[in-house]
């Protein structure tokens, strides 16, 4: 076996890769040329411009779904921004922090701590006082005139974790300061995100909107076209298979690193089968691939109650077969029954039905109430995964529940 693996392994490295640079088709990479984004990458730049006269520029909110090029188009005015700044030895400082990323921004100590290490003070992951990581950070910003630029990435997830008051604490810190000067800038996928907001912490930002429509099917097709020529070998990509990927990524509104995933994987399938090109069907491959590990990916560590009814879900059609109509009284009865065949002890209705609206949210169904009169009121459930991603849920959830 291992023999085999070893000269597996060689053949690897000796097999001319299709892939020139698979880094252009992942979120990690920030390309020069940002198609269709001309006009945001503009007003970014115009609002962020008066940094380079050491004047602090109001606080930037980034509105948009996810894959419409928010993050990027950010990184690359900041980057220009930061190179414009070193050539006439103005002091300005870009900081950018992914608040999904755990321990890094899940509390309002670590958010903390992790911009006063970017400001070169060596903070303890635990074991402050946050008043006492507030200060460290206050005297490290103002050591020196500056202007930092906070880039906070999925900020409405921050403000789940945290509440909004870290918010307003970041937007005060200016009134504290003497020589350096902040401004934040939140990027989410919530457009509702600010109405949900304290009114002290709103009239506190002060801030300017820019709203990243999604991208429409012939842009992710330019958009692939351009880093289609960056990752792979001239001629491994074609004009169909192109068209395809897009036309995928816009059915799931206009998401461009849908589109980017979905023809680096083809790419790696293609690779694997020894194909010195991309067929069509690798996109439809990579599709349910992607599909398919994400929802895995989101099912990993659910607790075995939540597992339970999801598997109640999953199962809907195979015991409803006589009834076309499933709803959350007939997933309630499968959990009980699966309840009692996997030794739980089952949770109430209205329990059942909050997991349910959490599966709702993670994107696995879709849920519509409907009223049946004088019967009350329930709610339709319809899976949004295909046919052999829920066979796959199903195994894995039966050897986690043993049933």
């Amino acid at each position: 076996m291992q023999l085999s693996l070893q000269k597996l392994f060689e053949n690897y490295l000796n097999k001319k890769s299709i892939f020139v640079n698979k880094d252009a088709l992942t979120i990690k990479y920030t390309p020069y040329d940002i198609p269709h984004r001309d006009e945001q990458i503009n007003l970014c730049a115009q609002i962020l411009a008066p940094s380079l006269r050491m004047e602090r520029p109001s606080n930037l909110f980034i509105y948009g779904k996810t894959g419409t090029g928010k993050t990027v188009t950010i990184k690359h005015v900041c980057s220009e921004l930061e190179k414009v700044a070193n050539d006439k030895n103005i002091s300005l400082k870009v900081i950018y922090l992914n608040c999904k990323m755990r321990k890094v921004a899940d509390t309002e100590y670590r958010l903390i701590a992790q911009l006063a290490r970017e400001m070169g003070v060596d903070v303890p992951a635990t074991g402050l006082p946050t008043d006492e990581v507030y200060n460290l950070f206050y005297k490290a910003v103002d050591d020196k005139e500056l202007i930092i630029l906070i880039i906070l990435d999925e900020i409405d997830q921050l403000i789940k974790k945290t509440g909004d008051e870290i918010l307003y604490n970041l937007t005060r810190i200016n009134s504290e300061l003497t020589k350096a000067k902040i401004s934040i800038i939140g990027i989410s996928n919530d457009i509702t995100f600010k109405s949900n907001l304290d009114p002290r912490v709103r009239s506190s930002l002060n801030e300017e909107e820019i709203i990243f429509p999604p991208y429409d099917a012939l842009q992710l097709k330019d958009i692939l076209e351009s880093r289609s020529k960056i990752a792979f070998v001239n001629g491994v990509v074609s004009e169909a298979v192109i068209a395809k990927c897009a036309a995928f990524a816009a059915r799931e509104h206009g998401d461009a690193r849908k589109a980017l995933d979905l023809l680096r994987v083809a790419g790696e399938l293609a690779e694997r089968e020894n194909c010195e090109t991309i067929l069509e069907r690798h996109i439809d491959e990579a599709d349910e691939k992607i599909e398919t590990d994400q929802v895995v990916e989101l099912i990993k560590g659910l607790p075995k109650q939540s597992l339970t009814v999801l598997y109640a879900i999953l199962s809907m059609d195979k015991f409803n077969e006589e009834n076309s109509e499933n709803h959350t009284g007939l997933v309630y009865n499968l959990y009980k029954n699966l309840c009692l065949k996997a030794g739980l002890k089952n949770l109430t209705q209205r329990r059942v039905s909050d997991l349910i609206n959490e599966f709702d949210m993670m994107g696995i169904i879709t849920t519509k109430v409907i009223s049946k009169g004088r019967y009350g009121r329930t709610k339709e459930i319809e899976l949004n995964i295909s046919k052999e991603t829920s066979e796959k849920l199903s195994k894995i959830i039966e050897e986690n529940l043993n049933i």
